[in-house]
């Protein structure tokens, strides 16, 4: 017979597998680590059940980056949607490591389910189970195994990984840490602690070579971790990892840091050495950091998006601050134009104090689209903009902030979203800003960039490739943005010189801000069903292009998120907990929380 670990020997996925007559049609063969089962797009002829391994499911949409939509156990189907649905497979299937395949051809399927109700009822509660636990994807498990590898020496990581550990088992989960000695136990010992706990951590350090091999070739998910004051080591061997969870880009970094270190410098040096899917930044003996690695693991990490929109995007600051209030975390950050401004702000460690100072200064106690130029290329010459950018973000680097983080321009060069998650901060911004017809466009080789509102104003799709768990989205966009008065002429040219409101720019500018930043409604009303927690703060009363309005915006983004808060039955972190093995998970309404301030 055909043994298929996981399930009972009586279940009727199991008797379709190993008993009479379905058994000699079953066919069973070996994917290598790295081997592709399916393709999108490939007919769904046959039913997969994984044996040993696991494999990966991922979906690509032109434009993105690949979306790890996450894990297929030993026991668990693959495939059955479409095989069912009689569609072609919508994902791509690939073994994370060397994997087991037992396949059953569609028509006997089908026979074999004519004869025994049993086994669709039982692949239905599978397939429902996995819609229940993301309903976003529907076709994988969330990935349960994951290796630290160091990267140099001297680097000692039992006791981080041990620390990250104790965070998880404070979330409520079953976890174990298992390190070189247990490299002699059987195969079939590292199956069971996996079956047995929620999440398995395996330790390989730097003089661990065969352990560390092994490793790479048993987990979902690597993270090498290498040393954040020091480069990385100049022999590539080190470094090593699974090409397979290369391949899928399911390989991050993590940078440890002394206790009572500044910010982060040269990590660009270990993204070009290594690059990882993700990088962290993590200080030793730092619960904080900790914590935040163990959400990340765990599918409860948070992720937050600020949308485009001008001078009301300092509806952000007032949301970040109450999120602050309510202790709700952000581990991942990301946004467009001001929206991504804000988003590096919090992303360089910036209090709010801090972050409301800066902004103020940069922004609010003069404009900075007061260098109205001869309108070649835009109506300022956006030096006031590189300036101010500078001043605050300095050379710092991407990779040098302490939260992982993204913005997005419009590449007008070949007409697709261009992510920025690597380069200096200031360069990034000065692209996600650059409004047509306002700011001058920036540069990237051949490539011109101008704001990211363009053609992606709320990148929700983008916070969904980089973590599983829940996103908050700030959008300062809804209402009316433009009236006729704001794009009404002057009644005196001299008038609106000595008042001072020049210094917003003519008319047009509100004009083209606005017309450069409309999304169509059924894109927008995608990023908007992306989040869990969605935030539309009131600021219709706030005029696009008026800098000074600071007070009213700022306010109207933390009354908003408090509503949106108050509205939630149990925190943030815990709207996409996954179910654990000690324990149910309570119950908790899973559908969105969205919601404005009046009016």
């Amino acid at each position: 017979m055909t043994h298929l670990p996981d399930l009972p020997a009586d279940s009727a996925l199991a008797r379709l597998f190993e008993t009479e007559p379905w058994r000699g049609e079953a066919t069973w063969f070996s994917l290598p680590g790295g081997a592709t089962l399916f393709e999108e797009g490939d007919p769904a002829d046959q039913l997969f059940v994984v044996r040993t391994g696991r494999l990966g499911a991922f979906r690509h949409h032109e434009g993105d980056e690949p979306r790890f939509l996450g894990v297929i156990r030993p026991g668990e189907p693959a495939g059955e949607m479409a095989l069912i649905g009689e569609t072609a497979h919508t994902a791509r299937v690939v073994a994370l490591r060397d994997t087991e395949i037992v396949a059953l051809p569609r028509d006997v399927f089908f026979r074999a389910v004519e004869e025994d109700a049993a086994v669709m009822t039982q692949l239905a509660r599978l397939m429902l189970a996995r819609t229940r636990g993301r309903p976003e994807s529907g076709t994988a498990g969330e990935p349960s195994v994951f290796g630290f590898i160091a990267a140099s020496e001297p680097l000692s990581l039992r006791p981080m990984v041990d620390q990250i550990a104790r965070e998880i088992g404070k979330l409520g989960y079953l976890v174990q840490v298992i390190g070189s000695e247990s490299a002699g136990a059987a195969t079939e010992w590292f199956s069971q602690v996996e079956h047995a706990h929620d999440f398995v951590l395996y330790v390989a350090e730097a003089g661990d070579l065969g352990w560390r091999q092994l490793v790479s070739r048993q987990v979902d998910r690597l993270f090498r971790v290498g040393r954040g004051d020091r480069p990385p080591p100049a022999s590539q061997h080190p470094l090593a990892a699974s090409s397979a969870l290369e391949a899928q880009q399911l390989v991050d970094l993590i940078l440890l840091h002394p206790a009572r270190a500044g910010r982060p410098k040269g990590s660009e040096i270990w993204t070009s050495a290594v690059r990882p899917a993700r990088l962290f930044h993590v200080r030793r003996d730092n619960r904080a950091d900790a914590s935040r690695i163990a959400r990340v693991i765990t599918g409860q990490s948070v992720g937050l998006v600020l949308s485009g929109g001008g001078a009301r995007a300092y509806a952000h600051v007032g949301a970040v601050r109450a999120l602050r209030e309510r202790g709700v975390p952000i581990d991942f950050v990301g946004g467009v134009s001001m929206g991504a401004i804000i988003a590096a702000g919090v992303a360089m460690g910036w209090g709010d104090v801090e972050l409301e100072q800066r902004l103020r200064k940069a922004f609010v106690s003069s404009s900075p689209l007061d260098d109205i130029a001869f309108p070649l290329l835009a109506m300022t010459r956006g030096q006031k903009v590189v300036e101010r950018l500078t001043e605050h973000f300095g050379d710092t680097t991407i990779a040098d902030l302490w939260l992982p983080f993204f913005c997005v321009s419009s590449n007008l060069t070949t007409g697709a979203y261009h992510l920025h998650r690597h380069g200096p901060v200031a360069r990034a911004l000065r692209a996600t800003i650059a409004l047509p017809g306002v700011l001058p466009p920036a540069t990237v080789d051949d490539d011109v960039l101008v704001d990211g509102a363009v053609l992606k104003n709320f990148p929700t799709d983008v916070m969904r490739s980089l973590h599983l768990g829940p996103i908050i989205g700030v959008d300062v966009t809804r209402g009316r943005s433009i009236t006729a008065s704001d794009v009404a002429r002057p009644p005196s040219i001299w008038r609106w010189l000595i008042s001072g409101d020049w210094r917003k720019g003519p008319p047009i500018v509100s004009l083209l801000m606005r017309a450069a930043t409309v999304s169509t409604g059924r894109d927008h009303a995608a990023a908007r069903e992306a989040t869990d927690v969605l935030v539309t703060p009131s600021v219709q009363g706030v005029e696009i292009r008026d800098w000074a309005a600071y007070e009213p915006a700022a306010r109207a983004g933390y009354e908003a998120t408090i509503a949106a808060l108050d509205k939630l039955e149990n925190g943030v972190v815990d709207l996409r907990r996954r179910r654990g093995l000690a324990a149910p998970v309570p119950a908790r309404r899973r559908t969105r929380a969205k919601a404005a301030a009046a009016g």
